[in-house]
């Protein structure tokens, strides 16, 4: 019989779990603001997809208290891994996001391309300078659906999971602007983000040629920026904040409409009390 992780009590830090059909979870509770708090444990956690999570996983999530999914994933997602399982009492939120590799064209040469069409789309930096390019468009046009997102975390949401394929880039920059938000410092948004690469947390590649040459260093060195956490990408979210906005205060007012009040509201619900 499989051993279930042990749920921890109501505020305890949850341990570092690995789950047998969810991919790179874990909760952000423990991160340091900049006035000296931490984020509290049990309040907002990251993962991949839901889609195949074991029954033991379920139970395991079941037992986390969430009121709110937020799926970050889109219908091309959805088509390719299913639809999350369902957490009895709570609150599954759709809300689709740019994948940074977006486009079936693309998707199908990750997949069932050959050493020369992986080259043509990914080599000589193409593939990392595709994934900057995504986050700094996720953070330019989705000012709405952040904006929503960092009200829901601020009426009525915590706990709540944010997700999607991987839970690297599309909840990895959500993430990242609830904790901007509740004043987190940046290189310890950057460290959470980066735990996206620890080998047992990342996305399995899915190739159609699993002989070795389908799956060579070379191919996998190739697919590496697509499926990888990068410091280079958050980095340049955070430019595009400091660009277009002027930095993360006017961010947040500005483009996300978050007035200081909501923010007081994320702090009560998401940062220990001082």
């Amino acid at each position: 019989m499989t051993q279930l992780p042990e749920v921890p009590p109501a505020g305890a830090g949850t341990p570092d779990v690995e789950l047998t059909g969810v991919r790179n979870f874990r909760d952000v509770g423990g991160l340091p603001t900049v006035d000296g708090r931490r984020v509290r444990h049990g309040r907002l956690y990251r993962s991949g997809h839901l889609a195949h999570a074991t029954a033991e996983d379920t139970a395991f999530l079941s037992g986390l208290g969430l009121h709110t999914v937020f799926d970050f994933r889109n219908a091309a997602d959805h088509k390719l891994d299913g639809y999350d399982v369902e957490l009895p009492g709570v609150r599954n939120v759709s809300i689709p996001l740019s994948d940074p590799a977006d486009g079936a064209e693309f998707w199908r040469l990750v997949r069932d391309g050959n050493i020369q069409q992986l080259r043509s789309i990914l080599a000589d930096g193409k593939g990392a300078a595709r994934m900057v390019a995504s986050y700094r468009a996720i953070i330019k046009d989705r000012t709405a659906e952040h904006s929503r997102v960092l009200h829901a975390l601020a009426e009525d949401s915590v706990p709540a999971l944010m997700h999607c394929a991987a839970g690297k880039d599309r909840a990895g920059l959500s993430v990242a602007v609830a904790l901007l938000a509740v004043g987190v410092e940046k290189e310890a948004i950057e460290a959470d983000y980066l735990k996206s690469n620890d080998a047992h947390r990342r996305y399995k590649v899915r190739r159609s040629d699993t002989s070795s040459a389908g799956m060579s260093d070379e191919v996998m060195e190739l697919l590496n920026p697509l499926f990888g956490a990068h410091p280079d990408y958050l980095a340049a979210a955070f430019a595009t904040i400091d660009e277009v906005w002027g930095g993360t205060d006017r961010y947040l007012l500005e483009g996300l409409k978050i007035t200081p009040a909501t923010r007081e509201k994320l702090r009560e619900r998401l940062v220990e009390v001082a």
